[in-house]
């Protein structure tokens, strides 16, 4: 999961400035009547190691935390893996007794340009009956083409993310890094925009660990969650718990566990000015229980 790309584009000069000043972005009042701000303390979470946990433990540390979604990896050879399919059923069980949603977490950068594994791996996951939706977290800009040929992969991502709509009717959500609203998808839209178009909802990775100010979680973050108003589309901001050397302001690891909730209310209280706001994904369920208290 990233949040950085290569080089400085033209179209970062407009969100540049909005993140030095602290701003955020105006939404307009006629964006999305339908939608409406999640109520304060809507958390999601990351589960990549499903297979390796306790369904129950994983569960009651939602239940305490207000995780009302989680994102459990999968891959496509799920449905002949017994032993992971049996942990995921019990899982579900649980989860359904919770009321706590369940979807299909997976992604390959090269997805962008192999739709055909793309599609494998829903049809995989979502046939075995486990999942409400699809999460997809796939990052073209890691591989070298985002450099060589930007456009190639862009169209790639958009025709990914539509097909993946077309194969199946339960909701489709995608990771977004909050700056794709600088990268062109065409001469009148942007890669934000478009994902938008094409998608149930998004969760924005917004890692930081200030609240507010110049480069924080909500200036990061309001970029997208305007543009998620404007399409209708609801958007989760993103708080990463993993140790990041090369990055210790995208992290809230080093604050802990008890800073980083009552930061977490605060962006609640700063984001829901956002009609398209959902809530906040917390990456992920592994480190977030390591932290420290």
């Amino acid at each position: 999961m990233r949040d950085a790309s290569g080089a400085v584009r033209p179209g970062w000069v407009l969100l540049t400035v909005a993140l030095l000043l602290g701003t955020l972005l105006p939404v307009p009042a006629s964006a999305s009547s339908r939608l409406k701000p999640a109520a304060a303390g809507t958390r999601a979470m990351w589960l990549w190691d499903a297979g390796a946990v306790r369904p129950a433990d994983v569960l009651a540390w939602a239940r305490a935390r207000g995780v009302r979604e989680v994102f459990v990896h999968a891959d496509a050879r799920l449905p002949s893996d017994a032993s992971r399919l049996a942990r995921l059923r019990e899982l579900k069980r649980g989860a359904d007794t919770a009321r706590i949603r369940l979807t299909a977490l997976g992604g390959d950068p090269r997805w962008a340009l192999d739709h055909a594994a793309a599609r494998a791996w829903q049809r995989a996951v979502l046939g075995t009956g486990l999942f409400a939706g699809s999460h997809v977290d796939v990052e073209p800009y890691v591989l070298p083409g985002w450099q060589t040929d930007q456009p190639a992969l862009v169209a790639g991502l958009l025709r990914m993310l539509q097909l993946l709509q077309a194969d199946d009717r339960r909701p489709l959500e995608a990771d977004v890094p909050f700056w794709y609203g600088t990268i062109p998808a065409g001469p009148r839209t942007t890669l934000a925009d478009a994902v938008l178009a094409r998608v149930d909802a998004v969760t924005v990775m917004s890692y930081r660990d200030t609240v507010s100010g110049p480069n924080s979680l909500t200036a990061v973050g309001s970029d997208m969650l305007a543009r998620a108003g404007r399409a209708g589309r609801p958007a989760r901001l993103a708080a990463e718990t993993s140790p990041l050397a090369d990055c210790p302001h995208c992290t809230f690891h080093e604050e802990g566990a008890a800073r980083m909730t009552a930061a977490l209310a605060e962006v609640d209280a700063i984001a829901r000015a956002y009609p398209a706001f959902a809530g906040i994904a917390v990456h992920h369920y592994t480190a977030w229980r390591a932290m420290r208290r």
